[in-house]
């Protein structure tokens, strides 16, 4: 089996360094060469031709996200974006997923050196994942379902198991949607094509970094006709709204007589997210039941595919992403893959259908 070729462009010597002993690690990556700005990738690209980038966001001459959308248009490949854990990080990273990045790794603010060896792990599966892409000029990619995240704890860690035989008093409709990889740009497309009188509250679990989840709701709520915000804890869900998990707590829904509210949990990381899928989705079976609807987007790993289960066991409709307009389709297909799944649609169908659910009697 041939080894996935791998060029890193930063700025960073020591950035450079780190990353390439990282990379040691593992035998089916190869560091086949390193840049320190956009330039000499270029060339390096004619003459190395890798498989995989990881791209520093900020570097002299050209930034990462310029050389990221020239390249996208001239030579596209699997890119993993390297960004700070900043909010100017969070907005640059955010617009280099719109040109095509596959995913992005966050570089620690302080201590890089200590910081990304502890990242090892998620940085090498990244990279993994991204050299499966197949990735087309500025448009969406799709790749072979990821190996699944180790799971440690599951959703019994934060909230217990729901009582199915509980009654839902409320006729009010709430929409549950889950993603990982992928998920920012996909969550877009659904809510860019919901009408802003859809009657139904949207709560949204995305794995995402701390300093990322504000960002991207501003940026969401800039580009969809609804109202999207970063959830609070206590914040009543109100149709044609939406509400995105902080990226380190985990959200669930609750109910408050006859409202539905949104609740936060520090609790401990469930199948290693926090935000996890799991207990966002196992709060919405045990307080919105047949009521609800779940979604679940692109992604890698299986967080969420129980939870899916949970909610369809109250009745209520299922939907996933295929695999073909999935950046990864490892926790849709994970849903489909237990049978979880009602319906397996193109993203582009997803926001039309659930229209069709929330105005069903």
């Amino acid at each position: 089996m041939s080894k996935i070729r791998l060029l890193i462009v930063d700025d960073s010597a020591l950035v450079r360094q780190v990353l390439t002993q990282v990379f040691a690690q593992a035998s089916d990556i190869e560091v086949v060469g390193t840049a320190t700005d956009p330039y000499v990738a270029r060339e390096k690209i004619k003459q190395l031709n890798p498989d995989v980038l990881t791209l520093d966001v900020e570097m002299p001459k050209m930034d990462g996200v310029t050389f990221l959308g020239n390249l996208m248009r001239l030579r596209p490949m699997p890119v993993v974006m390297v960004s700070t854990l900043t909010e100017q990080g969070a907005e640059v990273t955010l617009r280099a997923l719109e040109n095509g990045a596959v995913d992005f790794v966050a570089k620690p603010k302080v201590d890089v050196a200590e910081g990304l060896k502890d990242y090892a792990d998620e940085i090498i599966g990244k990279v993994r994942m991204a050299a499966k892409s197949r990735v087309r000029a500025i448009e969406k990619r799709a790749i072979k379902s990821a190996p699944a995240v180790e799971q440690k704890l599951s959703a019994d860690a934060v909230l217990q198991p729901p009582d199915l035989r509980r009654h839902f008093r409320t006729t009010d409709r709430i929409i549950g949607i889950g993603s990982s990889t992928g998920g920012t740009e996909a969550i877009k497309d659904v809510l860019a094509a919901l009408p802003i009188d859809i009657q139904a509250g949207i709560v949204i679990s995305q794995h995402i970094p701390a300093a990322f989840s504000g960002p991207f709701a501003r940026r969401v709520d800039s580009i969809t006709p609804l109202s999207v915000c970063e959830a609070r804890d206590g914040q009543q869900i109100m149709p044609g709204h939406v509400y995105i998990a902080p990226g380190d707590r985990h959200l669930l829904v609750d109910r408050d007589g006859a409202r539905y509210v949104c609740r936060l949990s520090d609790g401990p990381p469930v199948n290693r997210h926090r935000p996890s899928v799991d207990v966002m989705i196992r709060s919405l079976a045990q307080n919105a039941g047949p009521n609800a609807i779940g979604l679940m987007l692109t992604g890698m790993g299986s967080d969420g595919a129980a939870g899916m289960g949970e909610l369809k066991q109250t009745g209520a409709p299922i939907l996933v992403q295929d695999e073909l307009t999935s950046v990864v389709w490892g926790m849709p297909g994970e849903v489909a893959k237990r049978g979880f799944a009602d319906e397996v649609l193109p993203l582009g169908k997803i926001a039309a259908r659930l229209i069709e659910l929330v105005n069903r009697k």
